[in-house]
């Protein structure tokens, strides 16, 4: 077992970022650590019991040797054990999206004794213990923490791991930024940071830095030379609405700002402006306009002008009714099919993702649809003997619509996912209250779907499959799996703004909130299709719908909604710049069959664990990222939890680095997971790194 070596010079680790990834990596560096001191106690018992009747090893390789020191510097800019998207000191009107059942930060469950690496409390169960030993507020597990009471959890996990290491591990946090990375001495890594000890030596290094601060885009640098040309307008960039400006000196009270995005963050940005401001929600009898949720304003709000592509706030996430460790299993979209699709292929088997995986997902999503409202009508045995036909039908490429018939379902068209995302279209509204009322409407119909479930309601329980499956999807696009017009026009470019709308949005509460919002008049949404223009003639900002009449609307503040996404090229971090501009990075780059190629912006890593690629196409074995810097190399890495019961990818990654990262000084890397693809134009083997072993071959094949 790797670390059992009788040296006494510790095999040092540096973590550079403490959010959800970098403490993931932690604790099973604690609990593989841990495993490795208990070996080492069993095998001294077993050496003092055989007595002088064996003779001493004078090699030292008998079971009984000390574990190898280890030395964990974990380093973070703004909060070590929770970073800065779920620091602890943020307003608590910015929520999760995800249940408190359904998250954990251990890899295992409670077992009776303390909480520590490898068996500690969900969410949902910290926040239970919370309230009934220190009275702090009570959440069902089917409610929804803010992010500053995750924020609260992820610290409480990482004092758990810290007092609970073996007696070799040492820990030592560092709070200061990385501005560089390079080759130290003995194969190690220097890190230079902005503050006191300035300088770290590591063995061994992983990046889990989080969400990146990028460069502005076309469109920001416009905006932006605009307000330097017109005194008293501001335009913000897109970030974390709790490290936005967001103070009455950038947005005066009263003044008409536009918010650019209705997704997620869009909510963050809506309530600072308004819960923010010192107003209240009250619920209020009676029906209509007349009753339910009212905004009680403070008189410091301004009034909001939002709009996005698709002029739909992002739409709720069904009420939880699934238990933590359920998943839909995919019958459809599963990696034989994905195997066969590329096998189908030929050539490097890159597949296209309209044409080899969205018929597939599509099936999945309308199957779990007309299950759910067979369930509901005739009950659960009717329910399980209609799925087998479906599947059965679906499978062999049969027209499904007489079986739908039978049970009363002929006239119920499939999910539509697009309709859902564009529920606008095309279509031209005479007059801005026009389309205040269809807007209200759809909004309307989606809390009612919502509150049906996500196993009961028919259209909630099958978007709910977007987000079950996702590690098929992964299957399907990770390491150059589609075609590269492929993976940029049509996966990034239509399915994911769809996906993203479908699969991942907020609490019915926040919805409520804006649609109460919207019903006052506070919150105005300028429609599809928003522009937002910089007009100097007017000195402000322009926001129009060109499909509402009358939505014509001028702003003196603009604030961009949307998280901006990784781009390796544009991230403006210190450490970043440098090891790109050293070339010890390099962005990831999907080839076609043709030759064509296409840069994504994501960090180029190996598969499991992650070793970091540079320019030169050389594979550094002691050099990891994991998360959110891979976004583009690898798909949907922003992931901040696992799932209790359940062996995820989040677990799964943090898991393959601390094996390999705690293997002895001068061993070679452990083998890497073997990939469902290999394109062709990746699969030689790299140069060597010059600087220790070199992972044997490129993109999961083994040395």
């Amino acid at each position: 077992m790797s670390g059992l070596n009788s040296v006494t010079r510790p095999l040092v680790i540096a973590v550079v970022g403490s959010g959800p990834r970098g403490i993931s990596v932690l604790e099973r560096i604690a609990v593989r650590a841990a495993a490795e001191a208990a070996e080492a106690a069993e095998g001294a018992d077993a050496a003092e019991r055989a007595d002088a009747a064996v003779p001493a090893d004078p090699s030292g390789a008998a079971g009984g040797r000390s574990p190898r020191p280890v030395r964990v510097h974990l380093i973070d800019a703004t909060e070590i054990g929770a970073g800065r998207v779920w620091r602890t000191d943020q307003d608590d009107w910015f929520t999760m999206n995800t249940v408190i059942s359904q998250v954990t930060m251990y890899s295992g469950g409670p077992d009776g004794g303390p909480d520590r690496p490898g068996a500690g409390p969900s969410l949902g169960q910290w926040i239970a213990h919370r309230h009934e030993t220190a009275g702090e507020p009570a959440l069902g597990p089917d409610d929804y923490a803010s992010r500053v009471r995750y924020g609260q959890y992820l610290t409480h996990v990482y004092r758990t791991i810290a007092a609970n290491l073996p007696a070799h591990v040492e820990l030592v946090p560092v709070t200061g930024r990385v501005t560089a990375l390079r080759n130290g001495p003995d194969d190690g890594y220097l890190l230079s940071l902005d503050s006191a000890p300035h300088l770290l030596e590591a063995d061994r290094v992983v990046l889990a830095t989080g969400h990146p601060f990028n460069a502005p885009d076309a469109f920001e640098r416009t905006m932006l030379e605009f307000t330097a040309r017109n005194p008293g307008t501001h335009y913000l960039c897109g970030d974390s609405a709790a490290d936005m400006a967001l103070g009455e000196d950038t947005v005066p009270p009263g003044s008409a700002v536009g918010i650019k995005g209705l997704g997620l963050s869009f909510y963050d940005v809506m309530l600072s402006l308004t819960v923010g401001r010192g107003g209240t929600f009250r619920q209020e009898e009676g029906t209509g306009d007349g009753g339910g949720l009212r905004y009680l304003p403070s008189g410091r709000e301004p009034h909001i002008v939002a709009g996005s592509r698709s002029g739909l706030p992002i739409p709720a996430r069904g009420r939880n009714q699934k238990r933590p460790d359920f998943s839909h299993r995919a019958l459809f979209l599963t990696r034989d099919a994905l195997l066969h699709a590329r096998r189908a292929r030929g050539g490097g088997g890159q597949l296209d993702f309209a044409e080899d995986v969205l018929p597939l997902l599509r099936r999945e999503i309308d199957h779990v649809f007309y299950v759910t409202h067979v369930r509901n009508s005739s009950g659960r045995a009717a329910a399980e003997a209609f799925a087998e036909a479906h599947a059965a039908l679906l499978r062999a490429g049969g027209d499904p619509g007489p079986l739908r018939a039978s049970v009363g379902l002929g006239d119920v068209p499939p999910v539509d996912l697009d309709a859902l995302a564009r529920p606008f279209g095309s279509t031209r509204f005479a007059s801005a209250e026009e389309f205040r009322e269809r807007l209200l409407a759809v909004m309307d119909e989606d809390l009612a779907e919502a509150e049906l479930g996500t196993l009961d309601g028919p259209l909630k329980s099958a978007l709910d499959v977007l987000r079950d499956i996702r590690n098929v999807v992964r299957l399907a696009v990770d390491y150059g799996g589609l075609l590269p017009a492929s993976h940029t026009e049509f996966f990034h470019g239509r399915f994911l703004p769809v996906n993203a709308l479908l699969s991942a949005g907020p609490p019915m509460a926040r919805v409520e909130q804006l649609r109460a919002l919207v019903r006052q008049g506070i919150v105005e949404v300028a429609g599809p299709g928003t522009r937002f223009e910089a007009d100097d003639e007017a000195g402000a900002f322009r926001v129009v719908s060109p499909q509402v009449t009358g939505s014509e609307r001028y702003v003196r503040s603009l604030i961009d909604a949307r998280i901006p996404t990784p781009d390796l090229l544009r991230d403006t971090s210190p450490l970043t710049r440098r090891l790109v501009d050293e070339g010890l990075v390099r962005p990831y780059v999907i080839e076609g069959p043709a030759g064509e190629r296409h840069t994504t912006g994501g960090l180029d890593v190996t598969m499991s664990p992650f070793h970091v690629v540079d320019r030169a196409g050389r594979v550094h074995p002691d050099l990891y990222a994991l998360g959110i810097p891979t976004e583009h190399t690898r798909w949907f890495t922003q992931v901040g939890s696992s799932r209790p019961g359940v062996s995820t990818l989040f677990y799964q990654d943090a898991d393959a680095i601390a094996v390999d990262a705690l293997r002895p000084l001068g061993a070679g890397p452990g083998r890497e997971a073997a990939p469902a693809f290999i394109p062709a134009q990746q699969s030689a083997s790299p140069a060597p790194t010059g600087r220790g072993t070199t992972v044997g071959a490129r993109r999961g094949k083994t040395s």
